[in-house]
Order: structure tokens, then sequence, then C-alpha cells
């Protein structure tokens, strides 16, 4: 990652002699073979920490950064400084350059706790502040009429207005691309907004995706109601078996999507043999990665995937204050394979632009952007499903300390599966931390270690009646539709998350009229386990008169 810092009127030119690193860059190419580093707009390399430096005040533009997924040196940076007057800031920032270049562990490989805290921002030499500011504004004013036809051109990247890029987003989305192993992120206004972007992306009328049925509620009915409307149509499988998938597939088929962990099934579908039978036939493969927490229980890229969506209202906000969601662009896809013409053909809406030319390996990034880029200044243009800087600053805040709480999240809910597995008030418990589970082994395989994610669901003897009372009688835990709070939370789907689903779709999807989810919180598990005590205790009473 290299560093760099302009002061009013000042140009950063980046040669490029080593063509091993795979560059990830928020700037766009000239007509010549050098490269402008220009103000922020998307793609964070996934390991490292990144940049907004402004040197002096008033600022006009964010840093303008340059990064690399591997460090060479043989990258070379000229920097002509017009105006520049804070000569201490810029030996520091050479300083910084030099470090990392030189191996310094601030730079690269750190590890998943540390990137939580530190990637996407460093300490802003001018002010010296060290959090991240909230950049309250719409819109970024231009240095003279040029720059404004290059940003809106696609010439050069930066901040034009906020409903497309923002500072305060820019931080939340490298970050969130480190975590995930990703080479960069958008973020989105909502978990379901990220959703659809993902797939608007590649998709147009005519098209397909295949799905299990093992989904969300909310996606199942994104699914099967509002994108037959825009001519894109779901297939679902029943269950989550690679040959099943690939028997689905034809020559409009775009993507497979998938759950990480099911919702509420806890289902861990096998990544390796889905993803490969899909790459055998051209397909992508998009992963809800909500209940991975961020990229602390599951990577889902590191496994096959392509693309990685989220809700970051759940465990990465992680305290049911802030809606969001983003997407996480892989960059291992060939989107010129002959499957997605949006990629490869001109673009209409920037004079015959071709994304994957420009954005592709072989274009002057030499690194493979080009779905991130599309869905950025065409998807979130377009649709405006974009965050606020405010949410964005509060998922920052919230992915600060993932690792900490998830930990604790995962290890209360294991308990108190093992709880309720053993209560006589209860009928089925489903965890995959469970032994007894279906999908145990794929989580062990595919999951952190030890670790099996912070929802189960249980049933309670008695049925839906039982059940009622049960929800009826917790004191300490929430009732409301959420998960991934701090605090612990439950839920009757079939009667709220699934209720627009047919019975047969609920009993598909392995929501049946008992089952109860639970989303289990930080707080002591002996006070948790007091609280479904009682509850189930009144449920079972309920039940006996």
């Amino acid at each position: 990652m290299l560093r760099f810092c302009c002061g009013k009127e000042e140009e950063v030119i980046i040669s490029r002699k080593s063509t091993a690193a795979a560059s990830r860059s928020s700037t766009a190419p000239n007509s010549e073979t050098q490269l402008v580093a220009s103000p922020t707009s998307f793609l964070p390399a996934s390991t490292n920490l990144v940049d907004p430096i402004p040197l002096e005040e008033p600022i006009q533009e964010p840093t303008p950064i340059l990064e690399t997924a591997e460090h060479s040196t043989e990258e070379i940076a000229v920097v002509n400084q017009k105006e520049i007057t804070d000569k201490q800031a810029v030996e520091q920032l050479k300083q910084a350059n030099e470090d990392e270049m030189a191996g310094n562990p601030t730079g690269k490989d750190l590890k998943f706790e540390t990137m939580q805290v530190h990637a996407g921002w460093a300490p802003d030499p001018a002010t010296h502040a060290r959090a991240v500011p909230i950049y309250a504004t719409t819109s970024f004013t231009f240095t003279d009429s040029d720059h404004g036809a290059r940003l809106f051109g696609l010439q050069e990247f930066g901040n034009i207005y906020t409903r497309i890029m923002n500072p305060t987003n820019d931080v939340f989305e490298k970050r969130i691309a480190a975590l995930e192993g990703g080479v960069g992120a958008v973020a989105t206004g909502s978990g379901q907004a990220a959703q659809f972007l993902a797939i608007a992306n590649i998709c147009q009328a005519g098209d397909n995706i295949v799905s299990t049925s093992y989904l969300y509620g909310g996606t199942y009915n994104q699914f099967k109601v509002a994108f037959p409307r825009l001519g894109i149509t779901t297939r679902f499988v029943t269950g989550d078996a690679a040959e099943d998938f690939e028997a689905l597939f034809d020559d409009k088929t775009k993507a497979v999507y998938l759950e990480s962990i099911g919702n509420p099934r806890h289902n861990v579908p096998d990544f390796e043999k889905i993803c490969a039978a899909a790459h055998k036939h051209g397909i992508c493969v998009i992963v809800d990665n909500t209940f991975g927490q961020g990229g602390y229980l599951c990577q889902p890229l590191k496994h096959g995937a392509d693309v990685v969506v989220a809700s970051a209202t759940k465990w990465i906000g992680g305290h049911g204050t802030t809606i969001g969601g983003v997407v996480v662009d892989g960059g291992s896809f060939p989107w010129n394979n002959g499957r997605y013409p949006m990629f490869t053909e001109p673009s209409p809406g920037y004079h015959g632009l071709k994304f994957w030319d420009i954005f592709g390996p072989e274009g002057p990034f030499k690194a493979n952007i080009a779905y991130g880029i599309r869905l950025r200044v065409e998807q979130l243009r377009d649709f405006g499903a974009s965050q606020s800087p405010f949410g964005s600053f509060m998922l920052i805040q919230g992915l600060e300390t993932l690792s900490l709480r998830c930990e604790r999240h995962n290890a209360n809910t294991l308990a108190l599966a093992r709880y309720l597995e053993n209560n006589p008030h209860v009928e089925w418990v489903s965890y995959a931390g469970l032994e007894s589970h279906a999908s145990h082994k794929l989580a062990k395989q595919y999951l952190r270690s030890g670790q099996y994610g912070g929802v189960l669901t249980f049933g309670v003897k008695g049925g839906y009646a039982a059940g009622k009372v049960a929800v009826d009688s917790f004191v300490l835990a929430s009732h409301l539709a959420n998960v991934g709070d701090v605090r612990t939370l439950v839920i009757h789907p079939a009667s709220t998350t699934h209720q627009q689903l047919s019975e047969d779709e609920q009993i598909a999807s392995g929501v049946t009229p008992d089952l109860i989810r639970v989303s289990v919180g930080i707080e002591h598990i002996d006070d948790i386990i007091a609280d479904f005590a009682q509850a189930l205790e009144k449920a079972s009473k309920s039940v006996a008169k």
C-alpha cells in the first residue's frame, strides 16, 4: 500500500514497473500508461491499512490513494508538490510508506482482530484525528470544470455525491472488505438493498438465478415476488446438494445464491462442491454471509464464493441501532466468460466504456475490480440504495469490537443449545454446534474453529400454543424481528418473518409451527438460561391446564 497526500493543485503520479502485484485502486486511468491517483472511490486491498490523509486545511478533496495486494520495491511514487507546507507530515508519510514497503506489520498480514480496528483508516496528520470523522456532506467540490467532467466520465475517480461515495462510507467499505478477504466493497442502505444490487448487477430481464429454499423469509419474498416483476426468475432447490443446483442451470442462469448459515434452518452448505459445480458452467456464486458475522465466523470467499453480501444491521453493527448492508467483491471471477455481457459490451451510460477492458485483470489496474466498480457507478447511482455517513460511522464502531462480541455470542449460544437439548419442556433443538445437527461436520469444516454462530432454533413441547406462551413469558430476552444484537432476542418465524410464505414454503424453508428462533446475546449465560427456564416452565404449565 502506498499513501499519497495532495495539497491544492497537487498531482500524484504512480508509475508501475512490477506486474506481479495485483493493484487495487480508487483511481481511474488517464490516456497515458500511468495512473493518476485521485480521491477514494471503491477498492481497498484486503489486508491493508488505508488512508485519507489530507495535509492542509481547507481540504478540497479527500486524500487520493492507490493500494496494492502485494508490496513491490519496484513501485515508484513521484509526487509533484506545489503547495504543501507541512513538511513534517510529508516526512511522516514517506516514512510510513517506507516502513510498509519493508514489511512493517502495520501494512500487511494483520490478524482479524487488528484489522477490525485499523483497516481503512490512519490518523490524519493535519488534524491528528484518530477516530474516523463523519463526513456529513451531500456533495463535493470540483477543482475546475475539467475535473468535474473527468469524474463523471470515469476518467478519474473521486467523490462526487454521497449517494455514490463518501469518505466515511469508504472507511467502512475498506474495513469490511479486509475482514471478508475481498478486493473491495460497496455499502448499502440495508441488507435487502445489498442483495438486490448484487443480483441486479449481473442479471437482466430473461435471466435466472438458482437458490436454495433454506432462506431468510425476506430474501425468499424478494426472489419470489419482486424479481419476477423485473423479468428475473429464481429456481429453488429443496436443500443444498451441489448436484441439485447443477440440475437447474441453463444458458440464462447468472448466479447461485446461498446463505453461509441458513436462516432459520442453520444448515451449512458445502461451499467447495457447490462453487465447483457453478464455476464449471461459468456461473458465479453469491453468498449471504450475514450469519457469518462480518467474516469472523465464516469467510465464503476463501472457499470459492465470488461475491459476499450481508446485512450489516446484525453482528457488524451489533447493537440494534443501524440499518445497513454491504456487497463485497471477491475479485476472482471471470466476468468476460460470455455469460455476462454487461461487463464486456459498451456501456450506454458511459459513452461505450467496457467495464472488463478497463477494470478487468488485463486493464490498467492489473486487478479484477469490474464487478464492484460497475455496482457502484451504475447500480448504486441509479437505484440510490446508499448508506449514510452517519450509518457507516455507527457500523465502523460495531466493527471495532466485532470479534469480542461474536466470541461471546457464539459461546453463549452453544451453552444455551446444550441446556435446551436437555430441558424436559423442549421437543427439539437445531444448532450446528450440536453433534446431532446434520450440518455439524460441514460447520467444523467451514466455520471458525470451535465456534458455530449466534443463533439457534428450538421447538417447545405443546406446539404452537406452548411456543406462544414461552415467547410472551421471556423477561430478559426481547421479542422482536432482528438478530445479531448484544441483547438476546426471540421470535416466532411462522407468524412473523416467514408469514408471507405458504405453509408448504415455510416447511421447505425449515420453519415449523412450533419453531422459536433465538439470537443469543452477550449477557451472562447464567442469566440467559434462567430466563429460558422460567419461560419454558410457564409454557409447560399452560399446556397442562
